[in-house]
């Protein structure tokens, strides 16, 4: 049975939090509609949020809005990847099915739960991790895939983390046109979404690991290869601790084709700590613990609040370089300083022996 913590949130956690389940005098108005009005021309226009919403105005339309196949196809049509017979089974799972699922995936602003020192064992880990993933160019889709990990073995606990959705010589061809000029980079980071969904089959938890939209697209001079980086920051170890916070960085590579177009030969995801070292695959799965056991809240400008973290994230791994620096200059100086003391001394020594 789930606690308390790694519940899911309820349908009303994505509710503005001036809106609250009322029956109010147009309750009796609204329930004249005959139901499958309501449920089959009404509901099944609605995306998640707006839905959920929608459930928020009375208890007749959240009694509405909670049926399963409502949330089935919103989660189906927001991410095609949910479609897989495996992802489908494992939301089956959750605690209200994909109404629970789309709660937790969608990507709102999330608060880590707290294990103490990020060296001990939280407690549920998971043995097993799903990654759901999604990529539209201008609205459509270009890729999706779902790649399962097992979190088990030695092998990968010591390793460094890294999740690989295409193989080395694998590609997959798109709409996308070859960016020969840097008007096309700036297409990419205006018009690339991309959706990476954690799930944890056993703890029957998920969370969106991407910021939606690139946080930086970058051109490489000499191949052409073109890189657009997603990314989401997630709450570590203790204060001053090298994974205070942990950037969660997904890479999405593109190359040119001989048909002009481009192709995606790279979408990996690697979490990295602030002295710029990526984690191994017990401190990544540590990390991704306190997330999906975290708490979600709505936050209205999801895409800004992702850009600003990752930005914050930059700044203080910069700054903490800079410390590290400064204090590595300090030994420096000590050190040769003690030398040239301990010279000084020899010599006179050596003089006046």
């Amino acid at each position: 049975m789930a606690t308390t913590s790694s519940a899911s949130p309820p349908l009303s956690a994505l509710c503005s939090p001036a809106i609250t389940i009322v029956d109010q005098n147009n309750a009796s108005t609204i329930s004249t509609v005959h139901q499958d009005i309501i449920e089959t021309h009404i509901f099944t226009r609605l995306d998640g949020p707006t839905l959920a919403s929608a459930s928020c105005a009375s208890t007749h339309l959240h009694a509405l809005a909670s049926q399963e196949n409502l949330w089935t196809d919103i989660c189906h049509s927001t991410w095609p990847s949910t479609t897989s017979s495996r992802v489908r089974h494992v939301i089956s799972n959750f605690h209200n099915g994909p109404r629970s699922f789309f709660s937790d995936a969608f990507p709102l602003t999330i608060e880590p739960v707290s294990f103490g020192n990020s060296s001990e064992n939280p407690p549920d880990l998971p043995t097993e991790i799903i990654s759901a993933v999604d990529i539209y160019y201008k609205k459509e889709q270009i890729f999706s895939k779902v790649v399962e990990t097992e979190t088990v073995s030695a092998w990968f606990k010591c390793s460094p983390f890294r999740v690989d959705l295409l193989d080395p010589k694998e590609a997959v061809s798109t709409r996308i046109p070859n960016p020969d000029k840097d008007d096309t980079c700036r297409d990419l980071e205006e018009d690339m979404e991309l959706s990476w969904i954690i799930i944890d089959p056993i703890g029957k938890r998920a969370m969106n690991l991407s910021s939606q939209r690139p946080v930086n697209v970058h051109r490489h001079w000499l191949s052409g290869e073109v890189q657009v980086k997603f990314a989401s920051v997630v709450g570590g170890g203790g204060i001053g601790a090298a994974t205070e916070l942990v950037q969660c960085g997904v890479v999405v590579t593109c190359g040119g084709s001989a048909k002009g177009e481009m192709h995606v030969r790279e979408v990996s995801l690697q979490l990295e700590d602030m002295d710029g070292m990526y984690l191994n695959g017990r401190e990544s799965l540590v990390m991704l613990r306190r997330g999906l056991a975290g708490k979600r809240r709505r936050g209205k400008k999801r895409e800004s609040e992702r850009k600003k973290e990752v930005e914050e994230f930059l700044e203080r791994k910069r700054e903490r370089k800079e410390r590290k620096m400064r204090r590595e200059g300090t030994l420096d100086t000590l050190c040769v300083a003690f030398g040239v003391s301990a010279f000084a001394s020899s010599l006179l020594f050596l003089l006046f022996r």
